[in-house]
């Protein structure tokens, strides 16, 4: 009887071990797979951002394309370039109240941000809350500085249908064209307004503004503070390289 319950024992304890490793074996796979889905899905989305067709292209073709077209820079928040750091050493730290990022690194803050060669652009990221969580995604401007050449949402806890519409084409193509800085020069950012921009806004105000999202109040709210806020981050840099 005591052989019986040892042999039990042992296979038992066999069994879980191996079921263990293959358990951590599977979560490792799994945790390494959706890394490498997140990093492509933001290199989709940096691209995008700058009008980049994306409809036709695999894994492999977004991934060269971004190799080949976009090239990261680190600034210091006085507009400066960085050349002894690369962004990927950079430590991201959301703030969870405002849901902004700030990026340190030996307990520094610095700037992470793109270039695109072709067309050019400079690109940023931006986040902030919406109505259920932070937004993350991107925003690009054209070689003046001042111009978007494209936005993009790469993750957000938004209803859909409702404030789930920052990702859809529609809402984003709003932002192509207008103006961050006012005709005195001065850094006024991107107003998401409640309702349609034509019909509220006139003169340089049109240059500022884009069409709000129905029933999504809080969420285009949160567009434009962070939006604003993180350009202001910006801010030094823009100043130094704007073609005016």
């Amino acid at each position: 009887m005591q052989h019986n319950n040892l042999y039990t024992f042992r296979f038992i304890s066999i069994i879980t071990v191996i079921a263990s490793l293959l358990l951590a074996l599977a979560s490792t796979q799994l945790t390494s797979r959706q890394e490498l889905n997140i990093e492509l899905d933001k290199k989709k989305n940096i691209l995008n951002c700058i009008g980049v067709d994306l409809s036709l292209m695999n894994a492999d073709d977004i991934i060269n394309e971004y190799k080949n077209n976009i090239s990261n820079i680190v600034l210091k928040p006085n507009g400066d370039v960085v050349n002894h750091i690369q962004s990927e050493v950079l430590i991201p730290v959301e703030n969870k109240s405002t849901g902004e990022v700030k990026y340190f690194y030996d307990n520094i803050e610095y700037l992470p941000a793109f270039k695109a060669s072709k067309p050019e652009a400079l690109i940023i990221p931006i986040s902030g809350k919406g109505l259920w969580g932070t937004l993350f995604g991107y925003l690009a401007l054209e070689p003046d500085l001042n111009t978007v050449r494209g936005i993009t949402f790469y993750k957000h806890k938004e209803t859909p249908g409702l404030g789930g519409e920052v990702e859809k084409k529609w809402f984003q193509d709003n932002f192509v064209g207008k103006k961050i800085l006012n005709n005195n020069g001065e850094l006024v950012s991107v107003k998401v307004v409640k309702g349609k921009a034509k019909e509220l806004l006139s003169g340089d105000n049109l240059n500022h503004g884009v069409d709000g999202i129905s029933g999504a109040t809080i969420t285009c709210r949160g567009v434009t503070e962070f939006l604003k806020n993180d350009l202001h981050r910006y801010k030094q840099y823009i100043n130094r390289n704007i073609l005016n």
